[in-house]
This record gives C-alpha cells, structure tokens and sequence, in this order.
C-alpha cells in the first residue's frame, strides 16, 4: 500500500460496499462520530463525506465486533485504540474479544496468554480484514481531488464515457 493508496477518497456507498455495512450504519457511526470519514466530513446538505483506506479498515472490524456481540461502548473504546495506532502497527495486530473486553495481542504467545485465562475467546486478525478491504476497494472507484481513481470500470458505459472523454 503507498502513501498515494491512503489519500484515496471513497464515498459512502462505495465504503459501505468495501466494509459489508449497511449506508444507515455508515451514516449512524459518522453521526455518532464512531467512525468519521478521514478524507472529508460532510459539510451541510448534499456534501458528500470520503472515507480513506484506514476508515473503512476500521469500519469492517466494527462490523465484526458488532456481529460477535461485542457492545457498542466497548467498541467505541476499540475504535479509540485503532485510530491512536499507526497503519503498520494495525497490520499485525489481532483482536481478541470474550464479548465483553476487547484485547490487543501483537504476537502469538499474548494469544496463548489469553486462551489460557479459560474463557471463551474469538479473534480478528487484522491482516486478513485489511486483505479483504484492499481487494473489495480494488475493483471500486476513489477520488483524489475530486478525480476518480482506480476501480475496474471495464462495463460498456465506462468504455463509452472514457471514449467520449479521450
């Protein structure tokens, strides 16, 4: 991932589609500030907010949490912790969660610390969530200073409106 991959923009629905969440989630979290777009926040009626790679990183493991049946107030706590790490350092991290505590383990044996509490236990490896977002925003469109960037756009209409353009 480059810098100029980071700087990327997308918008709400395309970051609902890269995460798996719904747009009245997006929208809710964004709202709530669980999860604000880090490209561009809205800015009145008809603005539209860009999500940057590390958003919409940060939404599908909120996704995830939500789905194991963490509460809300513990992942807000999570999303602090996330968003105070550098992009390097949320790569090779795992979540671990007993559905009430979230825990961070950076190497294998913290892993095993943890499941010999005796509790049940279930991870997230963040590596295979930041796999899964890059190869979903592979195939989608971003923007950079308002200039669409990247996405496949091999379907009839985008091969007509970049001949029309060209």
């Amino acid at each position: 991932m480059t810098s100029q991959d980071l700087e990327i923009g997308y918008r709400g629905a395309t970051a609902c589609s890269a995460a798996g969440i719904t747009y009245r989630q997006l929208d809710y979290w964004a709202r709530t500030g669980l999860v604000e777009p880090s490209i561009r926040s809205a800015s009145g009626s008809g603005t539209q907010r860009l999500y940057g790679f590390r958003d919409i990183l940060v939404l599908k493991i909120v996704k995830r949490l939500l789905d194991a049946g963490v509460s809300l107030q513990n992942i807000r706590t999570a999303v602090t912790f996330l968003r105070s790490r550098g992009v390097t350092e949320l790569e090779r991290m795992t979540l671990m969660s007993d559905g009430a505590s979230i825990y961070e383990c950076a190497t294998p044996d913290e892993v095993i610390d943890l499941l010999q509490g005796g509790q049940g236990v279930f991870g997230i490896a963040v590596s295979k969530v930041w796999h899964e977002v890059e190869g979903s925003l592979s195939t989608l469109v971003g923007e950079i200073n308002g200039q669409p960037v990247g996405g496949e756009s091999n379907d009839e209409l985008s091969q007509r409106r970049k001949a029309k353009g060209a």
